[in-house]
């Protein structure tokens, strides 16, 4: 898919951001100012708006600085459709009193799960099902893809019961919900009211960032990483008294080869080699990663893959997006950066 800006092809030189936003579901005159980062780190998504205050007589000074908790959407247009960048809930209000302005900043609804203390055990259910209950407890609908693992078997020696009760003051849902994705090889978002759980989508024909279309482009290689990989898991079971030690690897010819270990208890053995995999191909992706600012557009995402033409390098290949930071100004225009991981070989 070749990138575009969302216009028609006859107008396709010609821009027309427009912002709105809405506190509460009510449209809130005077916004001059939104940036937007959207991520894939297991992380929540953030937010900060500007609003003029003297554009909005039933929202002043008086009614920002009382509020307890406000819902914000950030939509944005390009002189077509709306799309909502982001539905949040405001964590900050600075207000500039002489300045005429008022600040917000905030995060989209995974703020409930960061900050909400895991209760209870899941006895004998699925990571699924768990993340299907945790969204309705936050009044959240839920994307979730079918898993069949009791989440007990992650966890030896009824760990699951100790893990998800006993120790419940110290973990937070959306800890549980990041642990449980990464067990399934799954990734974790919320978009607008709805959690994701499910496996990223890698089938889809990743969109063409030409290097022309770009204002700025840093290009970045880990040498150590490229010279090649390994990773060691070890492990003891309890339940078996057994040990096991299983590594996974991608050399390289020549250079030093790097020795990654991890320990984690009570694995098996295809269970260790699993979590050693995982770990080789996260630190592989980290070996090529590109950072670019361009024109903002309202297409590419975080778990989107990109294909760069046009750097005359072997950095032309496909990427990952790992996040995607949005700014719109109605001095400056509106710019995004991106920044994505390698996820494929050079084309």
């Amino acid at each position: 898919m070749q990138l575009n800006s969302g216009l028609p092809d006859p107008l396709v030189a010609v821009r027309y951001p427009r912002l709105r936003v809405l506190a509460n579901g009510v449209i809130v005159p005077g916004a001059f100012e939104a940036e937007v980062v959207k991520n894939s780190h297991f992380a929540a998504d953030r937010f900060r708006v500007g609003l003029a205050m003297s554009a909005d007589p039933a929202r002043g000074a008086a009614w920002w600085a009382d509020q307890a908790g406000v819902l914000i959407d950030i939509e944005v247009s390009l002189g077509g459709d709306t799309v909502n960048l982001l539905h949040g809930a405001v964590d900050s209000v600075e207000i500039d009193l002489l300045g005429d302005a008022v600040r917000l900043t905030g995060r989209d609804l995974s703020a409930g799960l960061i900050e909400a203390r895991a209760q209870g055990t899941f006895a004998n259910q699925t990571s699924s099902d768990i993340a299907a209950t945790l969204a309705g407890r936050h009044g959240m609908s839920a994307d979730v893809q079918p898993t069949t693992t009791p989440v007990g078997r992650y966890w030896q020696l009824e760990h699951d019961s100790l893990v998800l009760d006993g120790f419940a003051r110290a973990t937070t849902e959306w800890d549980l919900l990041v642990t449980l994705a990464q067990y399934e090889g799954f990734n974790l978002w919320v978009q607008g009211t709805t959690l994701h759980f499910r496996a990223v989508n890698t089938q889809a024909s990743p969109t063409v960032l030409q290097v022309a279309e770009l204002s700025t482009l840093r290009l970045e290689r880990a040498l150590t990483l490229a010279q090649g990989i390994e990773v060691t898991v070890k492990s003891w079971h309890s339940r078996t008294a057994q040990s096991c030690v299983q590594t996974a690897s991608a050399r390289q010819t020549g250079g030093k080869t790097q020795n990654y270990i991890y320990i984690a208890p009570n694995l098996t053995p295809d269970a260790a080699l699993k979590l050693a995999q995982q770990r080789l191909a996260e630190l592989t992706r980290h070996e090529r990663v590109i950072v670019a600012e361009m024109p903002g557009e309202l297409s590419l995402m975080p778990g989107q893959q990109i294909l760069l033409q046009g750097s005359g390098t072997s950095f032309d290949r496909i990427y990952a997006i790992d996040s995607v930071e949005r700014r719109l100004d109605m001095s400056r225009g509106f710019t995004q950066w991106l920044r994505a991981r390698n996820a494929g070989a050079a084309t």
